[in-house]
C-alpha cells in the first residue's frame, strides 16, 4: 500500500513510496553523521605488500572490526535511505520532466517526418519507374517511326 511523503521543498509534489508506512518516518531528519574508517597500514594486514589485495579483510569487508553499525550516532538509521531522501528533496524534477517531455515530442515529430520521407521516397520511386516505362515506350515508338521513314524514303527514291 503506497503512502505519500511530503518533501521539504515548497515546490515539490507528494511522492508515492511503495512498501513504506508514514508511521515509521521521523518528523525531522537527524543531521549527517560521519563514519570514519582509516585505510589499513602497510604491514598490519595478512598481505604485507605495499598495495593491499582486494580480497584482504580490510577491503573485502570480512574483518569484523572495520565498521560496527551498532556504535555511533547513525545507529538505527539507514544511511542509503537517508541520502536518497535528502537527494530526492534537493533535486527539482520539474525541469527534468519538461526536458523529457520535450525530448519525447521532438522524437515523435522526428519519427513522423522520417515516415513522411519514406512515403515520399516510395512515391518518387513509383513515379520514376512510370517515367522510365513511358520513356522506353517513347524510344520504341521513335525507333519504329524512324524505321518507317527510312523504308518510305527508300521507296520514294
Amino acid at each position: 500500500m503506497p503512502s505519500t511523503i511530503l518533501a521539504r521543498s515548497p515546490s515539490a509534489l507528494p511522492v508515492a513510496v511503495p512498501g513504506k508506512s508514514s508511521q515509521n518516518l521521523p518528523m525531522h531528519q537527524a543531521s549527517y553523521s560521519r563514519v570514519a574508517v582509516s585505510p589499513p597500514q602497510p604491514g598490519s594486514s595478512p598481505n604485507s605488500s605495499a598495495v593491499p589485495s582486494l580480497t584482504s579483510g580490510s577491503y573485502a569487508g570480512s574483518s569484523a572490526g572495520d565498521y560496527d553499525s551498532s556504535n555511533g550516532p547513525a545507529s538505527g538509521v539507514d544511511l542509503v535511505e537517508l541520502m536518497n531522501d535528502r537527494l530526492g528533496s534537493a533535486v527539482n524534477p520539474l525541469p527534468l520532466d519538461r526536458s523529457l517531455a520535450r525530448q519525447a515530442q521532438t522524437s515523435g515529430a522526428l519519427n513522423a517526418k522520417q515516415q513522411e520521407l519514406l512515403e515520399l521516397q516510395a512515391l518518387a520511386q513509383r513515379r520514376l519507374k512510370g517515367a522510365r516505362a513511358n520513356f522506353a515506350d517513347g524510344m520504341k515508338a521513335a525507333k519504329e517511326v524512324k524505321r518507317d521513314l527510312d523504308w518510305t524514303q527508300k521507296r520514294v527514291s
